[in-house]
């Protein structure tokens, strides 16, 4: 019988939580998926590129909503089954306060792996497709969406400017500058131009121009009847810079022990470039790293303050504020496992106390609520 209670409790919880989770991922998602239409625009891109980018981004989604949405929905279960008298039934059956209590935190580490899971492994290589899928895809529209008299600086090095169209479409006294770095440099001035597409590439067919070329100190200029630019092979600037959350976890370890070493020799990492790794700055690495290992341990956290619901009955006159200061206590454990990222530091062993904060609110809320429910039992 203690096994079908157990069963019932758990597929009403996961029930709540699994359509909890998947509506909220799916609101969450409608209103970034407007903010990705946005940038597409900006970026030019087409319709595929924008509907496979946002799917990419589901997953970091449901990862950062989990927390949340299992607090909420374990909470509102258990009350729930409180407030109907169905907690009883498992007191009347001979079951232990504490079998319940070990079974869902087992349960809740479950959830702690499949959160590791996601936030370590699939969150990153989602967001890396999601990256290269725009860097391998072209700019279709980027006509459509060039502003007149205003610095478009959508392609990444390259700055367009136009005064506006002609009745024919083309694009008058266009400025265009492309720049590989301060000293070496290109600008184009051009009387009209208009945009075509060749196969998989689309072209700036300008006319009636010149194109200044800046090398270091050397300057040539040559005048232009017709001149193509070339956009297939360019970059927007959506796709430049790639984010620590997009490296997969084994190149961020790589990553952590190469800059953990040139750390110890005192060297400066600022303006070194090492393979593998995204960001010089050994503090955003392990930053990564702990939001991915160790935040998910703060589940467990969060389903023990949970349990603190059992502890009391309804009939208790202070019961309805009680589940308020359960209710905020669970959203200042979520809310503090997000500002720990402040304190994090360089040095790994400096951080080992906030690693192990997890830990020890576990030992600290179980060993609360066994020695309640003990003291419980000697005043009966």
């Amino acid at each position: 019988m203690e096994k079908i209670l157990f069963r019932k409790l758990l597929i009403d919880c996961l029930i709540f939580f699994l359509i909890t989770l998947v509506s909220s991922s799916i609101i969450i998602w409608v209103f970034q998926a407007v903010n990705f239409l946005d940038i597409m625009i900006e970026d030019g891109r087409d319709y595929l590129v924008y509907v496979n980018y946002s799917l990419l981004n589901f997953p970091k989604i449901v990862s950062k909503v989990l927390p949340f949405v299992f607090f909420f929905s374990f909470f509102y279960v258990i009350s729930r089954y409180e407030l109907n008298n169905e907690l009883i039934i498992f007191w009347n059956f001979g079951v232990n306060k504490i079998q319940l209590i070990n079974f869902l935190l087992i349960f809740s580490i479950f959830l702690t792996i499949i959160q590791i899971t996601l936030a370590a492994f699939i969150v990153p290589t989602s967001q890396d497709k999601a990256r290269s899928f725009l860097r391998t895809s072209s700019v279709n529209f980027l006509e459509s969406f060039i502003k007149q008299k205003k610095f478009n600086d959508t392609i990444k090095n390259v700055t367009i400017y136009t005064d506006g169209k002609d009745k024919k479409g083309n694009l008058l006294n266009i400025y265009l500058k492309k720049e590989e770095n301060i000293d070496n440099f290109q600008i184009t001035y051009a009387k009209k131009g208009n945009f075509i597409n060749k196969k998989d590439a689309q072209i700036l067919v300008l006319y009636e121009g010149e194109t200044i070329n800046v090398v270091k100190d050397k300057i040539t200029n040559f005048r232009f009847s017709k001149s193509d630019f070339n956009l297939k092979n360019l970059e927007t600037n959506t796709t430049t810079y790639i984010k620590t959350q997009e490296v997969s976890t084994f190149k961020l370890i790589k990553c952590y022990l190469k800059l953990n070493n040139l750390n110890f020799l005192n060297i400066d990492t600022k303006d070194v470039i090492i393979e593998n790794c995204v960001s010089a700055n050994l503090n955003n690495v392990i930053k990564e790293l702990y939001k991915r290992f160790i935040i998910p341990f703060y589940i467990p956290t969060l389903m023990l303050t949970i349990l603190f619901l059992i502890l009391k009955s309804k009939e208790n006159v202070n019961y309805f504020n009680y589940r308020i200061f359960i209710f905020l206590l669970g959203l200042l454990i979520i809310i503090s496992s997000e500002m720990s990222l402040r304190f994090i530091k360089n040095n790994i062993f400096e951080n080992i106390k906030i690693f192990i904060v997890p830990i020890i609110i576990i030992i600290l809320i179980y060993s609360v609520i066994y020695f309640n429910l003990n003291s419980f039992k000697e005043k009966k």
